[in-house]
């Protein structure tokens, strides 16, 4: 079980080098990796609004490019890697393609449809149920979030600021 949670971390640092893409983007920070039989298929970050796309989560986005890698929409046999707990669109794409496990780093309360804000993984209606590791890297991914966030509020709280006149 540790080479498991080595294996885990290791993925998840890639995990992570995307998340830090999407801020470097001026995304939110969220990356996601695909791994199928131990490899590497595909990897991508947020680009919600460096594309003006609501869908431009990471984890769809490696999602479509595994989906390509393995020339089907049935991803049968992998495990996504994210630095975010998924949304409820996220997880429904995740049922949809069929992936045989989830990893995530931080817990997202306000919209983790996993097992904060809603279990939609575990609905038993669904026709299809993947295993869940949570919290592999969360601090890591967590003070990425909150650091960005600040920066951004920060941001905003300046650039809306009255000019100071002193006279």
């Amino acid at each position: 079980m540790q080479d498991r949670h080595n294996i885990d971390e290791e993925i998840m640092q890639l995990a992570l080098l995307q998340a830090r893409r999407a801020r470097d983007l001026g995304d939110v920070p969220v990356g996601a990796v695909v791994v199928y039989n131990g490899v590497v298929i595909a990897q991508a970050c947020n680009r919600t609004f460096a594309q003006f796309d609501p869908a431009g989560h990471a984890e769809i986005a490696a999602l479509q490019k595994a989906a390509q890698v393995q020339q089907s929409p049935r991803l049968t046999g992998c495990t996504l890697y994210v630095t975010l707990e998924p949304c409820c669109m996220c997880v429904g794409a995740l049922i949809q393609a069929r992936i045989d496990r989830l990893v995530f780093a931080a817990s997202e309360p306000k919209t983790g449809a996993v097992d904060s804000a809603f279990d939609l993984a575990a609905d038993p209606l669904h026709n299809h149920h993947f295993q869940i590791t949570s919290g592999v890297l969360a601090d890591e991914s967590r003070q990425l979030i909150q650091r960005f966030f600040a920066e951004r509020r920060d941001r905003n709280a300046r650039r809306f600021q009255p000019e100071r006149t002193d006279n």
